[in-house]
């Protein structure tokens, strides 16, 4: 399940910038059209018909100019954001979009040709929700949503539905769960330790 948490991220990260590129499009439009690109550089590994190196990389190197992490992380943490001081916040969403990253880009790679439908999508105001599913090779089907927001004259995603459940719900809990019984500085060192091992897990990778 976190690969298609993944793609659906990563697709919602590619689909401001190609939104941003063209005239004003619906979020359903964005989103289907970014579904495309994503799965053009997993399966092709080419973005516009270029080819390229690193696909997981690729995909990073687009989400990290457009993804909106500042609202991300303003909703994980919930109540206990605004008592931070604008310095920590932005560390916090730097630490958090790390996160993200390792923990739902390193899951692009289990993507084996699954099927994406999309159904519907409502509007109300500046905020909106795109349907879609899941089709697995077995035909079963997974429901996944985005739920996103216009600003500036653009779509983004602040959180992604997958069967029903939330993906910033589930941190919000675990976050505030750590800082309720512990404190904000316990949770702060949990994400560097976290980004910490990371680092030193990739540079190991890539010494093979």
């Amino acid at each position: 399940m976190t690969m298609w948490i993944g793609v659906a991220i990563a697709a919602a990260w590619l689909m401001v910038g190609e939104a941003a590129a063209g005239p004003a499009a619906g979020p359903r439009e964005t989103v289907e059209s970014a579904i495309v690109q994503v799965l053009d550089v997993l399966q092709n590994g080419e973005v516009n018909g270029a080819p390229v190196a690193d696909r997981l990389a690729e995909v990073r190197r687009l989400t990290r100019e457009i993804f909106d992490f500042d609202e991300i992380s303003r909703r994980a943490l919930a109540r206990h954001w605004q008592v931070l001081t604008p310095a920590e916040q932005a560390e916090f969403v730097a630490l958090f979009r790390d996160l993200l990253e390792h923990s739902y880009m390193s899951q692009l790679g289990a993507y084996s040709g699954e099927k994406i439908a999309f159904v519907g999508e409502s509007l109300e105001g500046d905020v909106a929700t795109v349907r879609s599913k899941v089709v697995t090779k077995r035909g079963s089907e997974i429901p996944l949503d985005y739920r996103m927001h216009a600003r500036d004259g653009r779509w983004y995603v602040h959180d992604v539905k997958v069967g029903g459940f939330s993906f910033v719900s589930s941190y919000k809990y675990q976050f505030d769960r750590v800082i309720r019984t512990e404190s904000y500085d316990a949770l702060r060192g949990r994400l560097l330790k976290k980004t910490l091992e990371t680092a030193v897990a990739q540079r190991r990778d890539e010494g093979r």
